[in-house]
């Protein structure tokens, strides 16, 4: 309980703070605390703040880490300790009708707030999991996700 308490106060901060929109990377990180790391192809990288994701990216965090990103849509999603999430899809230029965002939550605590994305374009949104595949409709989803 402790953790989804910590998770919902990562996402009520992270509400509070824009998103760039600038193009080139999907988001940036805005908060980091504890071992989290950003896994970049076979490179591991430490994670911090103002740290920029790209699409592919995978975000991990250790057993004291905690991790909030905030995607150039204003979608935001959070990470709880011992928790990783894959990046699949980001897409993100309205002008051109490219709206794409897949989010893999692989294991662990996760907390996601939609951004332009599911407001413009619902079914160009996926949350995925090991055992289940959600569709978004303008929300905010909270998740444990237990590895198989």
């Amino acid at each position: 309980m402790r953790a989804v308490t910590a998770l919902v106060a990562t996402m009520l901060t992270l509400h509070a703070i824009p998103a760039s929109a600038a193009p080139g990377p999907a988001g940036q990180i805005k908060v980091a605390s504890g071992a989290v790391f950003i896994v970049r192809g076979q490179t591991v990288l430490p994670a911090a703040v103002g740290e920029r994701v790209f699409e592919a990216d995978k975000v991990r965090t250790g057993s004291d880490g905690r991790l909030g990103i905030t995607l150039k849509d204003d979608t935001r999603f959070s990470l709880g300790p011992n928790s990783e999430v894959h990046l699949s899809r980001f897409a993100y230029e309205p002008s051109e009708g490219r709206l794409a965002l897949a989010l893999n939550v692989v294991r662990g605590l996760a907390a996601y707030v939609s951004g332009r994305i599911a407001r413009l374009s619902p079914d160009a949104v996926r949350l995925e999991t090991p055992g289940a595949i959600v569709g978004v409709r303008g929300t905010t989803v909270a998740m444990s996700v237990s590895p198989q």
